[in-house]
Parts: C-alpha cells; structure tokens; sequence
C-alpha cells in the first residue's frame, strides 16, 4: 500500500564530508559509499520520491531525465519520463534515458536493481536519511554532484533553522506516550531509527515502540495497549484509526485523541519534511493542551 511503502526502512552511516577534486566532484552517499563524478551531473535520474523532490528543491530539476512512479511534486515531476516504481525499476528504461547519475534510495530499491546499474558504469547515488539530520546534509552532496551547490547550501540552512526552531520550543516538555501507525493489516508501526518517530521525539512525543529491533515492526492489538499511549496518529486520514475506537482502555482512545497527519509530508524525507515535523508538533501541541 501507497502509505506502506513510502515509510521506507531508512539506516544512515556517518557520512565522508564532501569535497571537490581536481577531476570534478566527489561526495560520500548516506552509505558511507563514495560518488565521484568527471563533472557535475547533466542528466540525472532519481528512483525515489523525496529524492526527486529534493533535486527540485535546489535547483537541480532541469537536469532529470526520468523518475519513478509516485514522484509527483512539484508538478513538473509529474511529466517526467517513469522508469519504474516500488515494484521494481526497469534497468532497460534507465540505460535508454543515458543518466550520467542516478540517485538511488538504499532500503527502497532493490540491490539487485542498483548493482546492474553500477555494473553498467552509471554512477549510483544512495539516499537513506534516517534522521533530521541526514535530510539537509543530502541536499547539500546533491547541490554538489548537480552543480547546484548554492541552492543545496540554501535549503538545507533553511531546513536546519525550521527544525532547530521547533526543537527549542519543544525542549524540556515531559514526552507524551504515542503510537505512530503506518498499517492496519498487518498492524505495522516504526521504532526509533525511523524519521517519522524522530518528528515525534522532536515535537515532545515518545514513541511508544521507539526500542523494537526492526524499523517497521508489526504489533499486536494487546501490545498497544500494555503500551497505553496518550496520542494515536496514522499518516492520511484519522479514518484509518477508526478500529480503535472500541478499544476505550487505551488512553488515546478514551480521551478522543486519534490524529491523521498529512500523508505525503511525514512519509517523504525531503524538504517537505519540515512542513511535516510543524504539522506533527500542531498535533502535539493540541493535544497536549488537552491532556
């Protein structure tokens, strides 16, 4: 499902710093992998959402050629040639397209997929932000293996500063118990190496399954309520917490405080995840006035 996939398994390494080289531009990707180009990039292709919302957000969009299915903003992506989706990326569309980057997503894309593009001498690009930290810092490489090293630098500071500012007003708060869910069947939520939970941290929330082993672990009914969380969001419409309602021993649920959260905003690491960290902490706010 749409909601499912975009809540990607994300695992950053600490990251080389960037740097040029006599030769032409060289990063390391959230993997710790070094990317090297002969020159800034001309034709690129990004094989996941945020990552080709965060091409556009420097300035880079000019320079893609193709993009996968679900890269829908801004609106010019929409008309960008497809080369495949969350099932899979068509190595065959790519190569036709002639990339001279592609940027790839580490746990989104198949490593199958991302070798035969290596292996064709195509440089790869893995994005993997895991924290609100990694997000800004991978618009910066981007800005440089793009040539668009100014617009990287500005998004990412102004990213940074509407963080450190929602941090600052949220620090010292008592953290509320909440439970993120990002499926119903199976019950699926996120630990704590995942972005959408450090939105939660960052806005005075604690995830309530932020210290289980996998990144999108599945979950009983009777565990979240051992958990008894004092919030309940889901990313879309709060409809899909409905099945909760009956369930009037948890305190979320006894005190009316179920929340849908826009989708495509805490589910994109990219620049519009600074527009998702505001709406989660709105939603904390609120409810916290109301606990």
């Amino acid at each position: 499902m749409k909601r499912v996939r975009h809540v990607a398994l994300l695992l950053c390494l600490c990251p080389l710093p960037a740097m040029a080289t006599p030769a032409g531009v060289s990063v390391s990707d959230d993997t710790g992998a070094r990317v090297s180009l002969p020159q800034p990039a001309r034709r690129i292709i990004s094989l996941a959402p945020h990552a080709t919302e965060m091409l556009y957000a420097i300035g880079a969009g000019g320079r893609l050629v193709g993009a996968t299915n679900y890269s829908d903003w801004p609106d010019a992506a929409r008309r960008l040639p497809r080369v495949g989706g969350y099932s899979g990326v068509s190595v065959e569309k790519v190569m036709a397209l002639k990339p001279d980057l592609v940027v790839g997503w580490a746990s989104g894309n198949a490593p199958r997929e991302l070798a035969r593009i290596r292996a064709l001498g195509i440089p790869v690009y893995l994005t993997e932000p895991d924290s609100l930290d990694t997000v800004p810092a991978s618009m910066e490489k981007l800005g440089i293996l793009s040539g668009f090293s100014d617009g990287g630098r500005r998004q990412a500071a102004a990213f940074r500063t509407r963080i450190a500012a929602l941090r600052e007003r949220h620090a010292g708060l008592t953290p509320l118990p909440v439970f993120i869910q990002i499926n119903v069947s199976p019950l699926m939520t996120v630990n704590g190496r995942q972005f959408i939970s450090a939105l939660v941290a960052l806005c005075g929330g604690r995830n309530v399954f932020a210290a289980l082993a996998p990144r999108v672990p599945q979950v009983g009914v009777e565990a979240v309520m051992a958990a008894r969380p004092a919030v309940m969001l889901v990313p879309g419409d709060v409809d899909r917490l409905a099945a909760w309602k009956r369930w009037t021993t948890i305190p979320a649920v006894a005190n009316g405080q179920l929340y849908g959260l826009p989708e495509d905003l805490v589910s994109r690491p990219g620049p519009r995840l600074a527009d998702g960290a505001s709406a989660v902490c709105r939603v904390l706010d609120s409810a916290r006035s109301r606990s």
